[in-house]
């Protein structure tokens, strides 16, 4: 059918969904006329940069206005900003896996309150880079955790949930073909290792806490490369996870500095 699921039966049991951190319920707002329309969802982390892409797009569709004019769907809140632009929306979700949950189960829900059908989900956003010209894009097949498996485990309870994290090939596929109509745009497709931390968790040497040496981070990161992955960040598993669970179509993009 194309709609947007959710599975959760107690939502069904509700007489109002507050979407506490997007500033936006129910009751308190006609969903579906806000964002019924909406087939395109882009998420990155910045909220700066999110407000930037929508200006972009406006501009890109020819919608009127000058891009300025783009206001904060969710300006009662200060967790995250969410902007529009005719079909698309743009929203942020902070850093790491935490962040990025909260603001998906809520979007989710919005998405199918709102009655949306067939809708598409880009996260776009920086990463390190691993053994690839600085620069470069790469387009997730597959996101894998630090053992460089594809799987999301979710503590649930006192149990330990396994989900699934493969992707849309074929929207990996055609955002490759859009990228070579881009010169000098460098596009790849690969793994994407998703951390539960920026320093420890992703072998860097700089950080608070350090206990493991060059040589040692260098041999982790060529299994890393060995096993496929071509860069990391900390959101990829459970974005993945998420949206494939709630029927969303949805693939990572991401721009690199090297790592």
């Amino acid at each position: 059918s194309g709609l947007v699921l959710v599975k959760n039966p107690h939502l069904d049991l509700m007489e109002e969904d507050i979407l506490y951190h997007l500033d936006l319920g129910t009751k308190t707002h006609n969903l579906p006329a806000m964002f019924g329309d909406i087939k395109f969802v882009c998420v990155g982390g910045s909220p700066n940069r999110m407000r930037a892409f929508a200006q972009f797009m406006q501009r890109e569709l020819g919608l009127a206005g000058d891009g300025e004019d783009v206001a904060d769907i969710c300006a009662g809140s200060d967790r995250y900003a969410m902007y529009r632009a005719g079909p698309v929306l743009s929203i942020s979700h902070g850093m790491g896996i935490p962040s990025i949950s909260i603001m998906l189960h809520e979007l989710i829900k919005l998405l199918h309150h709102a009655k949306c059908r067939d809708v598409t989900i880009i996260r776009i956003g920086t990463s390190g880079g691993l053994g690839i010209k600085a620069g470069s894009v790469v387009i997730t097949d597959t996101a894998v955790d630090s053992s460089f498996q594809p799987r999301f485990e979710q503590v649930v309870l006192d149990d330990v949930v396994v989900r699934s994290t493969e992707l849309d090939k074929d929207l990996a596929e055609e955002l490759l073909a859009c990228s070579r109509e881009i010169p000098d745009f460098p596009t790849l497709i690969g793994h994407t290792m998703c951390t539960y931390d920026f320093y420890e968790g992703q072998g860097r040497l700089d950080g608070a806490l350090c206990s493991f040496s060059s040589e040692k981070k260098l041999e982790y990161l060529r299994r890393a490369y060995d096993a496929g992955v071509r860069n990391i960040e900390m959101e990829s598993t459970a974005f993945a996870a998420l949206c494939g669970l709630c029927g969303l179509k949805g693939e990572s993009c991401c721009f690199f500095h090297l790592l």
